[in-house]
């Protein structure tokens, strides 16, 4: 069997997950944390002895190669010993470490998909604001290194776009706002391509909502343990966290009936086993709600989302905003976007 008979293998890069999985199927097969554990102390052996030992500095590099994690299994060996360091290959939807992130992907290959590289085509995802050098040491590792045979690298706000069609001839015309754990943007596309004078970028992603939702629990005098407390906020935030029509109703809300809308949350403790236990109530909606005001997290930056959306799709060409506007909220101006019709969207 050729490589065209076989699905294709698609890796998603996020700053924050990295999704893996095979063409066809409804959902990825794997979603991992986009980390890598090295081990470095091999390295370190090697510097403290004689630089006349060529071969001993030689097997040390290969040791260190090769002793390494990815994902979770990453996060629990650092945890767990403290000679292995924790690297993230990706910072604010770049790749800022070519060399991790090859490592990254060839435990993605063999190691998760348990497959060949040389029998499958690859789709990878880039950023819209991707650099064609980084585009080509992408290219140079897939075919250089594993030897696909074929590689397409498409924009992540196209395929979001995509998907999100229903019809089964969509039209690849609408404003994705692509919001990653390391950097949102506002991205404008017209019949399946992207128009990059029109990208708009916004200061705030989802790390910096899980890290403001952070800060409402420590302010409140909540008991989290430090080791975990970001992985937790950001649990409240993919659990609990919604965005509010009204601000004022919410907290009425919560004042009058706060057995009803306050929720716990219980754990326990990873170092000692003790079981502890907190209570989630205004950073519900008050996560969301940096993307409204985002001056409750940014100093410089006053200008909410549903303005820069707008802002968007104003310097988009003229014949191209109404399909834009349409596709985004049914031919109402994003001027004029309410808290309901981003909670509906």
């Amino acid at each position: 069997m050729d490589a065209a008979s076989r699905p294709a293998v698609v890796i998603d890069n996020g700053t924050g997950y990295t999704k893996i999985g095979f063409a066809g199927n409804v959902e990825p097969s794997f979603v991992i944390p986009s980390v890598v554990a090295v081990n470095e102390s091999f390295l370190n052996q090697s510097e403290g002895r004689n630089m006349g030992n060529y071969i001993a500095q030689y097997n040390a590099g290969i040791m260190a190669d090769l002793d390494f994690f990815i994902g979770e299994e990453a996060v629990s060996q650092s945890r767990a010993s403290g000679i292995y360091n924790l690297s993230y290959p990706i910072q604010h939807s770049q790749v800022t470490n070519w060399d991790t992130m090859e490592k990254f992907w060839q435990q993605c290959i063999y190691n998760y998909l348990s497959c060949d590289p040389e029998d499958h085509y690859f789709l990878l995802t880039e950023s819209p604001i991707t650099s064609p050098e980084d585009r080509e040491c992408m290219g140079e590792i897939m075919f250089e290194t594993f030897n696909v045979p074929g590689l397409y690298i498409a924009l992540q706000p196209v395929l979001a776009l995509s998907a999100g069609c229903s019809t089964p001839k969509p039209q690849m015309t609408g404003v994705v706002v692509d919001i990653g754990d390391g950097a949102t943007h506002v991205v404008p596309v017209v019949d399946g391509y992207i128009i990059g004078s029109s990208i708009k970028s916004f200061p705030i992603s989802g790390s910096d909502i899980t890290q403001f939702v952070l800060q409402l629990l420590r302010e409140r005098g909540e008991l989290i343990p430090p080791e975990d407390s970001f992985e937790i906020a950001g649990k409240v935030k993919e659990m609990y966290c919604y965005n509010s029509s009204s601000i004022v109703k919410e907290y009425n809300k919560y004042d009058k009936k706060p057995e009803k809308y306050i929720k716990q949350w219980t754990g326990v403790k990873p170092m000692t086993g003790v079981p502890f236990s907190f209570d989630i109530g205004y950073e519900r909606f008050l996560g969301p709600e940096v993307f409204f005001h985002p001056e409750i997290c940014v100093d410089d930056f006053r200008t909410p989302l549903p303005d820069v959306i707008d802002m968007c799709v104003q310097s988009a060409p003229i014949d191209t905003r109404r399909g834009l506007y349409k596709f985004y909220l049914g031919d109402q101006p994003c001027s004029k976007v309410s808290r309901k019709d981003c909670k509906r969207i």
